[in-house]
């Protein structure tokens, strides 16, 4: 891991980028240490873009205690371009835009080859974050991608708890694998989100085979989570990291 900038924020957090393997990082630490880590999922729109959101979070966590860090997604931001997953993205948007159901093969070209590369990266990711000094204690996934959460959930064993934001686009691969998911969950649903299947998302959920599951629905669209949801989000991993 190579350390390309450093500052403090105004509330005393560290924020430190990175480079791993040529995939840029962001690791935000609070002034105890060692603290807990959530890794912070957010979707493939790239760092910059998601940047004021992905600090808000990490400076809410690091209140309650927690680091956090994040990678950037393939094929996004600053990484190079990958014709094929921006084609199988050029699919789904025709297809949301003209109304017609969006088919597995779609759903596949989208996804999966994003969660296979994704997956063992945010792993490295993880290998380099915990030898860190001011890194200890447990570690938690939250938000992004849905799938690539599932995937970490399952063959990640250092993950011990993940928030996960509901979404229907998960292939049904990735599906099946929710059934093998054990550690506890908090999944967020927006009820009216116009870009989600209310009832597939729901059935994910009950997919999942952790003996503790929360869903936690709220009205609204996909940009309409209330900032008490962010609250129970806090306390969730509060009870299970610490």
């Amino acid at each position: 891991m190579h350390i390309t900038s450093e500052q403090r924020l105004d509330d005393d957090v560290r924020e430190r980028e990175f480079t791993l393997d040529g995939i840029p990082g962001i690791l935000w630490t609070p002034a105890s240490a060692p603290a807990p880590l959530i890794l912070l999922g957010h979707p493939p729109l790239g760092l910059r873009r998601m940047y004021p959101r992905l600090a808000a979070r990490a400076r809410r966590s690091a209140a309650e205690g927690f680091a956090t860090a994040t990678i950037e997604l393939p094929g996004s931001g600053d990484r190079p371009r990958w014709p094929a997953l921006e084609q199988a993205r050029a699919d789904l948007r025709r297809a949301m835009e003209a109304g017609e159901p969006v088919g597995d093969d779609i759903v596949d070209a989208v996804v999966l080859p994003l969660v296979e590369k994704a997956v063992p990266e945010w792993r490295a990711a993880l290998d380099a974050l915990l030898v860190l000094p001011e890194i200890g204690g447990p570690v938690g996934y939250s938000g992004g991608v849905i799938s690539i959460g599932i995937r970490l959930a399952v063959v990640e064993p250092r993950i011990s708890a993940a928030g996960l934001f509901a979404g229907s686009l998960v292939p049904r691969a990735v599906f099946e694998e929710a059934r093998q998911v054990t550690v506890p969950l908090h999944v967020l649903l927006q009820w009216d989100d116009e870009g989600n299947d209310r009832q597939a998302a729901l059935d994910l959920f009950d997919a999942f085979g952790s003996k503790e599951k929360t869903l936690h629905a709220n009205m609204g669209g996909h940009t309409g989570v209330p900032q008490f949801a962010g609250d129970d989000a806090a306390r969730f991993f509060s009870r299970h990291l610490k």
